[in-house]
């Protein structure tokens, strides 16, 4: 301290972000789903050929991309436990079998759309019903798999409360965010009164090959379950990555540099995330088009957003009117902590 002011001590805001310590089966399926992306998005413009309304190659162009994310966040995730550790071990068991599982799905994707017919929901001859059948359980892996990381991450003390609250909340809403494809699944009314070799769609309340969003396909005219899906799943970057622009800006806002401060915005984004892919699932549920807001989920969502908003507000207020020594107190006592283990 000097002159009675004690002087924050702020750790690097890079969340271990040392590849070394990642884990490399997960990295190397996000550069070759990267890869593959790149392709598929070249055969999206020379193929003419399309499928329930979008590009053949739309379909295995997104999900390359998607899985490609999700693999360096895995990576990077299990990058976060000390090498050499029970939960370690554990976590690189899990993630390996996650790759093994998003591979099988991509490779009856991409044959899938080759072949020129739909992956998902396809029924219609015991050979795509058994693929169909056979990504479920992939996916259901996939999902266990990530349960298992996170759970790894709970049992693993020694990151400060903040990336702790980030960590597990992004790890736990990836998860609600999965689990809405389960909602994918389910018959159709339509389906149930007339088999036509389908089972399941992303639309409620229209056909999945009616008006889409350009690329993403989302329905512009119903609701669209694919939303709060990718909403969620996306949490697993979105709450980390916030968390790291907390820790830059309290370079400059001195309020920030305060753990406690810190760690309530990373709860107020997290509850906010989880309540906006409520929102969402329920507005795709009710047949409600993402672009045509309406009624009480209009008014919830936007309730939500201006509650957010107020409270973070309000606790970076607090945390700026504290007594400056005390909160630069709490940012060595607590940020100066190390991570655990080694990277």
């Amino acid at each position: 301290m000097s002159g009675g002011t004690a002087t924050a001590v702020l750790p690097a805001p890079d969340l271990r972000l040392r590849p070394a310590a990642w884990h490399r089966p997960s990295v190397a399926l996000a550069v070759g789903m990267a890869a593959l992306g790149a392709v598929t998005a070249v055969l999206v413009v020379v193929d003419p050929r399309e499928i329930t309304g979008l590009a053949a190659w739309a379909k295995p162009t997104k999900f390359a991309l998607s899985i490609a994310l999700y693999a360096a966040t895995l990576a990077w995730l299990v990058g976060q436990l000390p090498p050499g550790s029970g939960g370690r071990r554990w976590a690189d068991r899990a993630a390996t079998t996650a790759v093994l599982g998003l591979v099988v799905e991509m490779v009856i994707i991409v044959g899938a759309a080759a072949a020129g017919t739909t992956s998902h929901f396809n029924v219609s001859t015991p050979l795509t019903a058994a693929l169909w059948s056979v990504m479920g359980a992939s996916i259901a892996v996939v999902w266990l798999m990530t349960a298992v990381v996170g759970v790894a991450l709970l049992r693993t003390p020694g990151t400060d409360r903040a990336r702790r609250v980030a960590l597990l909340s992004a790890v736990a809403l990836g998860l609600v965010g999965m689990a809405v494809a389960v909602l994918m699944t389910m018959p159709t009314p339509e389906q149930q009164a007339s088999f036509t070799g389908v089972v399941g769609a992303h639309a409620v309340g229209a056909p999945d090959d009616g008006p889409g969003l350009p690329f993403l396909g989302w329905s512009t005219v119903a609701g669209d379950l694919r939303v709060p899906h990718f909403v969620g799943m996306h949490a697993l970057q979105g709450l980390p990555l916030g968390l790291l622009a907390l820790e830059l800006l309290a370079r400059r806002v001195p309020a920030l540099r305060d753990l406690r401060v810190r760690t309530r915005l990373v709860v107020v984004g997290a509850l906010t995330w989880g309540a906006l892919t409520g929102v969402l699932t329920l507005q795709a549920l009710s047949g409600q088009s993402v672009v045509r807001p309406a009624g009480a989920v209009a008014v919830v969502g936007v309730a939500v957003l201006v509650a957010a908003v107020a409270t973070a507000a309000c606790t970076v207020l607090a945390g700026s009117r504290r007594p400056r020594g005390a909160t630069a107190a709490d940012a060595v006592g607590d940020l100066s902590e190390p991570s655990a283990g080694p990277a």
